[in-house]
């Protein structure tokens, strides 16, 4: 069979025509029982038609895993129980003491403290790199460099990192390169046919979709997930069950939800592009995006979210925020619903105002994850907020 489109991979994974449940039954148990001990030897030998306990392998979570590596042109997935889990798995699985992480200095505030405040008690260090520098990476690599962690577009100030260009220098001087691809989506942008070595995501986001679910996962070749899955087994962070039948039903529907969302945006940054409340409205699908060319070659898509600067500082995003009806004033994004958080109170709360520099991130940013709903309402909820 030639391979299938991005929609026909969201709603069939890869499941082959099968009598029987057309959606498969979620395995929600906790340990697996053998007929006899022939049986348990040939499960521990290696047999994928037997499993011994959820948190080294179930069903449910291995179809998930497969239609997820469908999704980003993966050999291999491994689903975890939150995308911090996702992310510290990858890192432990890939790090050593003594060695130095190099990162984009603009990141999800949560995977910056995993790498600046608990790496460091291990004696792993890291090192911010300026988002202009990553192309030229691997001239910053040093003896003990072994990974690069980036994420584009990022979190919350939607900078562009041209994956190709970046992959291909931190390559050159032997470093692997880890690509948080939640804001994305594989709908819009695959890092692993970029040059990318993992691709992380936060499931609890638009893969799900649904705002009621936890989840991360790591795509990638099946000799390093197969690394990762050991250290996911050591440190006990598997999803549940029921968390990944739910991922399954949300990731039927991602194609249609991920374009909506798209078009909601863009139609809404233009629209407010220029407002004379706004400093800045940041979509790297308006023209006047400095990534806006990088954007339109790597990806397929621009993505929900959207993300404004108010002219006035952390005192003007507080009111407009606390003005909004429709928009819901709540963290987490890729819902169905849109949503609105204030980063410097929310996803990089806590962060020294060094690091936040760094981050491109000033007080005055709102971030909106953009929903499914009706532009034209959500257009109205944003004026009269910005009105006042």
């Amino acid at each position: 069979m030639k391979s299938r489109g991005s929609g026909t991979s969201a709603v069939h994974g890869t499941r082959k025509a099968r009598p029987g449940p057309l959606v498969l039954p979620i395995a929600q148990t906790s340990t697996f029982a053998f007929a006899s001990s022939a049986e348990l030897r040939r499960c521990l030998e290696g047999d994928p038609a037997l499993y011994e306990y959820t948190r080294d392998a179930n069903p449910t979570l291995e179809e998930l895993e497969e239609a997820l590596a469908a999704l980003e042109g993966a050999e291999s997935g491994l689903v975890l129980a939150s995308g911090m889990a996702a992310m510290s798995t990858a890192v432990l699985s890939l790090v050593r003491t003594g060695d130095e992480v190099l990162a984009s200095a603009s990141l999800y505030g949560g995977t910056l403290r995993l790498l600046t405040e608990a790496l460091p008690r291990f004696s792993v260090t890291t090192r911010l790199v300026p988002i202009a520098e990553l192309p030229e990476v691997g001239a910053l690599a040093g003896e003990r460099s072994r990974l690069l962690i980036v994420e584009s577009p990022t979190n919350p100030t939607l900078q562009v990192v041209d994956l190709s260009a970046t992959c291909r220098s931190a390559h050159a001087s032997g470093l692997i390169v880890v690509v948080d691809n939640t804001f994305a989506s594989p709908m819009v942008q695959r890092p692993l046919a970029l040059g990318a070595d993992l691709v992380m995501h936060s499931l609890t986001k638009a893969l799900a979709g649904h705002s009621d679910l936890i989840g991360g996962a790591l795509l990638g070749s099946r000799a390093r997930i197969e690394v990762a899955r050991a250290t996911r087994k050591t440190l006990g962070g598997c999803l549940d069950p029921h968390a990944a039948f739910l991922t399954l039903r949300g990731l039927r529907t991602l194609h249609l939800r991920v374009e909506r969302q798209s078009r909601n945006a863009l139609a809404l940054a233009r629209r407010l592009e220029g407002h004379p409340a706004l400093a800045r409205v940041i979509y790297p699908g308006l023209e006047s995006h400095p990534g806006h060319a990088v954007a339109c070659r790597q990806m397929t898509g621009f993505g929900g979210m959207l993300t404004l600067q108010l002219k006035g500082g952390l005192d003007a995003a507080c009111r407009f925020y606390d003005r909004l009806q429709l928009v819901a004033r709540a963290a987490s994004l890729g819902g169905v619903e849109s949503l609105a958080s204030l980063p410097v109170l929310s996803s990089h709360h806590g962060l020294e105002d060094s690091a936040l520099r760094a981050a491109g991130i000033d007080p005055g940013m709102v971030r909106l994850s953009i929903g499914v709903e009706d532009e034209a309402d959500l257009a109205a909820d944003l004026e009269q907020a910005l009105a006042g």
